[in-house]
C-alpha cells in the first residue's frame, strides 16, 4: 500500500521511506565536512521599556582568508528577515583574520513582532575596487531565543548561500465554470508553517488577491486560525472571470500571521495562473481541463521578494 498523506481530497505522496541508509549516511558526512568558515562573537538584549532590539557585534576569530595575500579585510552587515529595511554594518578592520569590533546597533521594534523575524549576521570580505564577498553568517530565529535575559555567546559562521528555511505548503482547490464566468478558488488547509510567534506558533490567514496585467481586481481573505502551523480553513471564494479573460489572470496567495497589537507579517506566496511556472502553471491548466470540476493541489510557500521578482518577469 502507498505511503501518503491525505487532508480534504489534497494527496500528497511519500517516497521518503524508500531512500536507502547509505544516501542518509552519506549527507551526514556532507555536512560533517562543512568548511571552515571562522566564527562570531555577539551579545543580544531587549529593552521592554524602549522596545529596543540591541544587537552587539564582538569580535570574529579564524576568518577564512579571501584575498590573495592570504587575509581579509572584513566587516558585518547586521539586519532582521523578513523586511531588510534597516541595515546596519561595522566598521572594515583592514588585513585581520581575528578583527575585534565592539559595535552595537539598535533595532527599535515591539517585543509582539519579533517571533516573526529572523537576525542575520553576515561577515563580508570588503574590497575596493569589486563586489564584497560573504565569508559566512550567522542566522538567528527570534522565536528561538529567550529575551527574558541577555545572551553572550560564540557561533561558527555558516555558508552564505544556505538554503533557504522552509515555509510551509498550503492546499488550494479551484473550479471554473465557463458559462457562467465563474471561478471558485477553496483554501482548504496548510501545513508545516513557519513559526512566528514568540511563543513558537502562528495565527495564519490567508490574502487572495485576483489580478489583470497587475492591477488588482479583487481581494478575500479567510479568518484567523489561533495558535497552530497547521491550519485547516475549508473556506471558499468566488471571482467573476469572463472566459475571455481567464487565460490572463493571476491569482496571488499569501500567507499571514495576524498580530493584534502590530503589522500582520507575510509567513509566504505563492501565484497560480498566468506567468506561473512548475506546480502554479500545472494546477491552473488542470483546472480550465476540467471545467466544472474543483481541482485540488498542495503548493510550497516561498519568500514574498521572490514572487514578487516572478511577478514582475517578462511573460509570453
Amino acid at each position: 500500500m502507498d505511503k501518503r498523506t491525505q487532508g480534504a481530497h489534497c494527496i500528497k505522496y511519500d517516497y521518503s521511506y524508500l531512500q536507502d541508509e547509505g544516501e542518509k549516511k552519506e549527507g551526514e558526512v556532507q555536512k560533517e565536512e562543512q568548511e571552515h568558515l571562522g566564527k562570531l562573537e555577539f551579545s543580544l538584549d531587549y529593552n521592554f521599556t524602549d522596545a529596543q532590539l540591541i544587537v552587539g557585534v564582538l569580535q570574529a576569530q579564524d576568518l577564512a582568508a579571501m584575498d590573495i595575500g592570504g587575509t581579509s579585510d572584513p566587516y558585518v552587515k547586521v539586519y532582521l528577515l523578513p523586511d531588510k529595511k534597516k541595515k546596519f554594518e561595522t566598521k572594515v578592520q583592514r588585513k585581520n583574520l581575528c578583527p575585534v569590533f565592539n559595535e552595537t546597533f539598535i533595532f527599535k521594534i515591539p517585543y509582539a513582532e519579533l517571533g516573526g523575524k529572523t537576525l542575520v549576521l553576515q561577515v563580508f570580505d570588503f574590497d575596493r575596487f569589486g563586489k564584497h564577498d560573504v565569508i559566512g553568517q550567522i542566522k538567528i530565529p527570534m522565536n528561538c531565543v529567550d529575551l527574558g535575559q541577555p545572551l553572550h555567546e560564540w557561533r561558527d559562521l555558516e555558508n552564505g548561500e544556505k538554503e533557504e528555511e522552509k515555509l510551509g505548503d498550503i492546499c488550494i482547490s479551484l473550479r471554473y465554470v465557463p458559462t457562467a464566468g465563474k471561478l471558485t478558488v477553496n483554501i482548504m488547509e496548510a501545513k508545516n508553517l513557519k513559526k512566528m510567534d514568540v511563543g513558537g506558533l502562528s495565527d495564519p490567514y490567508v490574502k487572495i488577491v485576483l489580478q489583470h496585467n497587475g492591477k488588482r481586481l479583487k481581494k478575500k481573505k479567510t479568518t484567523v486560525k489561533k495558535n497552530t502551523l497547521n491550519p485547516y480553513f475549508n473556506e471558499s471564494f468566488s471571482f467573476e472571470v469572463p472566459f475571455e479573460q481567464i487565460q490572463k489572470v493571476q491569482l496571488l496567495i499569501t500567507v499571514y500571521d495576524y498580530d493584534k497589537l502590530g503589522s500582520n507579517d507575510p509567513i509566504g506566496k505563492t501565484f497560480i495562473g498566468y506567468g506561473a511556472t512548475g506546480v502554479g502553471l500545472r494546477h491552473w491548466s488542470d483546472m480550465l481541463a476540467n471545467p466544472r470540476r474543483p481541482v485540488a493541489q498542495w503548493h510550497t510557500l516561498q519568500p514574498e521578494e521572490e514572487i514578487e521578482a516572478a511577478l514582475k518577469a517578462p511573460h509570453r
